[in-house]
């Protein structure tokens, strides 16, 4: 891993930073890089007939506890509504990503895939994609889509939608802190086989790292680098 000082992981939803990249996370901190974590919905101000303002607020602190165990510098919730980012302009959410990549000098960007089922990942990617183009100097140097259980695998099977891995990163030793931060989450994690259960999180981790010879590893999407 190259040594990057300032790294943003955009999530659309709270846990979907943890399953997407918790290890690397966690990675990056141990080499002395400062993550920053972004999530950009609200549940509660999306649809507040399915999610009631404790729930949000319950889930919320539940990241922040997993964000603490990672060593996440700072976490901003942005509150645009879910699961409907659909019907707020685009802009606005691409203003806000790239008023945090201006202040935090962000180098490296870690975003949902474009793929996913869930239209508030493809929405979330879009924008910031907008948000980190490479004009009016941009401190983004390295983008990449990460996958997230329960969201990339259900994808259409189309190749356009595909999650076709470009980069292994190796969670060797950082499994464990991506399982313990996951654990904060009681309103999401699941039994096995869901998807989004303990188990499933090191078989993927396994199943990844087994394609390169390795132990555990996240798997990612290149979408830029510059060198």
């Amino acid at each position: 891993m190259e040594n990057h000082k300032n790294i943003l992981v955009v999530a659309p939803h709270c846990d979907d930073e943890i399953l997407g990249c918790g290890g690397t996370i966690s990675k990056h901190i141990a080499h002395g890089n400062h993550v920053y974590v972004a999530i950009v919905t609200n549940g509660h101000l999306g649809a507040p007939e399915l999610f009631s303002k404790e729930g949000t607020e319950k889930v919320r602190g539940e990241a922040l506890a997993a964000h603490k165990i990672l060593g996440v510098k700072e976490t901003f919730f942005l509150d645009f509504p879910a699961p409907r980012l659909d019907t707020i302009p685009s802009y606005q959410l691409s203003n806000v990503i790239a008023k945090i990549i201006k202040e935090k000098e962000i180098e490296v960007l870690y975003l949902p895939h474009r793929g996913d089922i869930h239209k508030d990942h493809r929405i979330t990617y879009e924008a910031a994609l907008v948000a980190a183009r490479p004009i009016n100097n941009c401190p983004v140097k390295k983008i990449m889509s990460y996958e997230t259980l329960s969201e990339t695998e259900w994808a259409p099977p189309f190749g356009d939608d595909a999650f076709i891995p470009t980069i292994f990163e190796n969670i060797e030793g950082h499994l464990e802190k991506k399982l313990e931060a996951f654990k904060c989450f009681s309103t999401q994690i699941k039994e096995f086989p869901h998807p989004r259960s303990l188990k499933n999180i090191e078989i993927l981790s396994n199943f990844r790292g087994a394609t390169v010879g390795k132990i555990n590893v996240e798997c990612f999407m290149l979408i830029r680098e510059i060198i």
